[in-house]
């Protein structure tokens, strides 16, 4: 992917998503978004970055951090990120994120990041530590997209806000200096069904899940570990596979096995028609074994090949950067900064 100039003009739109390294994904995230990743790169150019910068809004371990990292863009490749046809890096690698962040602090109010909802749920969470990066986190993932003047983002419901304040951010600045920045819309592709934690069906399965893991299904779980998990699962009363508002734990895992083998909710009560419970959480554990074994290889392939690794990050940061900087260039000139 070449640095975007005024004189050529992009033939596919572009595209940007982040992911946190706050933990592991979870079957949840691959069902629901990351299983299309890959194939979004048939019809648009790619930006995945990890956001490792956003993930110091809470207190890390620096050595955990840099590992979670690496396993996350390592299982990026693993689950068919092409780095020959996407750019693939961390943020921190690229310092024109916290640059044009600073930027943009200055042209976003008070008020609009007070009203973020995000903030608010996270404040509430770790009042020990409401720190002005977790005030100011939408900025930044505001610099991630407009810095590359990308044309769509990929998101879901509970980031709406911060599309529209990123939107907002850039509207304004363009209102001031000109055409600087492309107004990004959202993404609404092909959204997988939405997984609910094994144990408390109420409740999304959440990557970041510490309380009880047994609420989650991690993509690098190993293959005993997620039959366990699924062994383990809450279901309802009575034996009956069915998928009913009555029912939630057994309706979950009727929803996850029909995400990965493509059955229809009749047809999953007619294959388990009487087999009861145990049968059916088996059945669905090793098909989600099935799904998840192809990745697990691949991701042990490309761990042990740390040099390939290293090349794919060094070489998507130097794209990355030299895309940056023509944006950043264009921002400082209109700021007023000297040349």
């Amino acid at each position: 992917m070449e640095p975007k100039s005024e004189s050529k003009a992009r033939e596919k739109k572009l595209i940007f998503s982040g992911i946190a390294p706050s933990g592991t994904p979870a079957l949840g995230n691959y069902i629901g978004a990351l299983r299309n990743w890959a194939a979004l790169q048939d019809e648009y150019d790619c930006i995945y970055c990890v956001v490792d910068m956003h993930a110091i809004t809470l207190r890390r371990d620096p050595a955990e951090l840099r590992k979670k990292s690496r396993d996350m863009l390592t299982l990026c490749i693993a689950l068919g990120i092409d780095p020959e046809r996407s750019l693939l890096f961390y943020q921190s690698h690229v310092s024109g994120h916290a640059e044009l962040a600073w930027i943009l602090n200055c042209f976003t109010y008070m008020g609009e990041l007070g009203r973020m909802t995000q903030f608010k749920d996270k404040s509430s969470k770790h009042e020990d530590n409401i720190n002005a990066g977790l005030f100011t986190y939408p900025v930044l993932m505001a610099a991630d997209i407009l810095l590359y003047n990308v044309d769509l983002v990929p998101i879901g419901d509970d980031q709406r806000q911060h599309m529209e304040i990123c939107r907002d951010i850039a509207i304004r600045f363009n209102n001031i200096y000109g055409d600087v920045f492309t107004v990004p819309e959202a993404y609404y592709g092909k959204v997988g069904a939405r997984i609910m934690s094994l144990q408390e069906p109420d409740r999304k399965m959440d990557k970041s899940e510490t309380a009880n893991p047994n609420n989650t299904i991690f993509l690098l779980d190993d293959a005993d570990t997620v039959i366990s998990k699924f062994k383990r699962a809450l279901t309802d009363s009575g034996s009956e596979v069915r998928f009913a508002e009555d029912k939630p734990g057994v309706s979950n895992l009727m929803t996850i096995y029909s995400a990965l083998t493509g059955r229809t909710m009749p047809e999953i009560e007619a294959e388990f028609d009487g087999a009861g419970y145990g049968k059916f959480k088996l059945a669905v554990g090793e098909a989600v074994v099935e799904t998840l074994r192809p990745i697990w290889k691949r991701f042990g392939e490309l761990t042990a090949d740390k040099a390939y690794v290293d090349g794919v990050i060094r070489a998507s940061a130097e794209k990355a950067s030299a895309m940056a900087e023509i944006t950043l260039n264009k921002v400082k000139d209109k700021v007023g900064f000297p040349a």
